[in-house]
């Protein structure tokens, strides 16, 4: 029987040994992520239901679920995610999904084992931080995995290890000098930011196994339309098996011609690079107007007051929806008035950008990838 492994382990070498050894013996992983609350680690467990954990290389494996359906032969990773609406799913990445993931990347980024070497410090439980392991595990390149990131390891880790590659996301790129590596994959949220050439940024969704649009430009393999409505839709080898249930019953999460409908809107450029523009679900339609969140989110974070931001639209009995700003002040003592705050977005987008309520707040929830939770 082929068992869903939880790995409750540190990121590490013994990490690395211990996914090597799943795999060999025919097993899928799923990784635990160590900073989860004890009711968010139980619901994590029972939405997944692995047969045991690992909690040390070597020690014996802590039953969880023996009883929990098995996994299906070719199966690699089992991996949640919450989507848009904050909904946990529970999905099923495959060798073959995973592999040619790797593959493609390692194509566009002409990576050479020989020569060059991953360095993983993002969250093992996500994609972003796993990907990169899997990456290396599947192709033979030389990887070390960091427990978590941090800036000065980051930094060292050229002159330390060998470093050519590493992935971030913007917060923590923001806190190194990026140039001693050959590349930084860039994932996370949009990133406005002017960046070096060594830096590529990448759009994918935890179904697609990561980036499958580097610079906009599809990784090889990938195919992307882009419906009348202006909803990105991607087909590629990279994409999860399906969406699994507590019984073990796996849901594909294609259409018949093979497509993943990501719920994200785009366009092209003129010079045939695709531009995300966000969630469908998250574009605000205020006085007939669309405004994405995004943009003016960056707008007042260039406030000389304001240390975060985050906009949502709001129902509106006249406007259809409002424009919500809600401010995280740069001092306590010192807020931004809402006069002020739309004034300055008006300096760099449409008037009918600029929001028209104001909400302080202490901190913005994020996850561990530094993406806003807008639900």
């Amino acid at each position: 029987m082929n068992r869903l492994i939880a790995l409750d382990l540190p990121g590490g070498a013994d990490f690395v040994l211990a996914l090597r050894r799943c795999w060999a013996e025919g097993d899928a992983v799923l990784v635990l992520d160590p900073r989860l609350p004890a009711a968010a680690r139980t619901a994590l467990i029972g939405a997944a239901r692995p047969h045991h954990a690992l909690t040390a290389l070597g020690a014996d494996p802590v039953p969880l679920d023996p009883e929990a359906p098995p996994v299906d032969d070719g199966d690699a990773l089992v991996v949640t995610t919450s989507g848009s609406t904050g909904e946990p799913k529970v999905l099923v990445h495959t060798h073959d999904s995973l592999l040619a993931h790797a593959q493609a990347v390692h194509e566009r980024l002409a990576v050479d084992p020989t020569r060059d070497r991953w360095l993983a410090t993002l969250p093992l439980n996500h994609l972003g931080g796993f990907g990169v392991v899997a990456r290396s595990v599947l192709t033979g390149t030389p990887v070390d995995v960091e427990p978590g990131f941090d800036a000065e390891v980051v930094a060292s880790a050229p002159d330390r290890y060998g470093t050519t590659l590493v992935s971030l996301v913007a917060t923590a790129l923001d806190r190194i000098d990026p140039s001693p590596f050959r590349w930084v994959v860039l994932g996370g949220s949009a990133d406005p930011v002017a960046r070096p050439g060594n830096v590529v940024r990448t759009y994918g969704l935890t179904e697609t196994g990561g980036g499958v649009v580097y610079e906009g430009v599809p990784l090889a393999g990938v195919e992307v339309e882009i419906d009348e409505t202006g909803e990105i839709a991607l087909r590629a080898p990279t994409v999860a098996r399906g969406r699994r249930a507590a019984d073990g019953h796996v849901v594909g999460l294609v259409d018949d011609q093979g497509w993943l409908h990501t719920g994200d809107l785009g366009h092209w450029t003129g010079d045939g690079r695709l531009v995300v523009e966000g969630r469908a679900d998250d574009l605000i339609v205020t006085g007939g107007e669309n405004v994405w969140p995004g943009p003016v989110e960056d707008a007042l974070r260039t406030h000389p007051l304001v240390a975060d931001a985050l906009v949502v639209g709001e129902p509106d009995a006249e406007w259809g929806q409002r424009v919500v700003a809600i401010v995280v002040p740069l001092s306590p003592g010192v807020a931004p008035s809402l006069d002020a705050l739309r004034s300055h977005v008006k300096d760099r987008l449409p008037a009918y950008a600029a929001p028209r309520d104001l909400r302080l707040v202490a901190a913005l929830p994020r996850t561990s990838l530094g993406k806003l939770v807008r639900h």
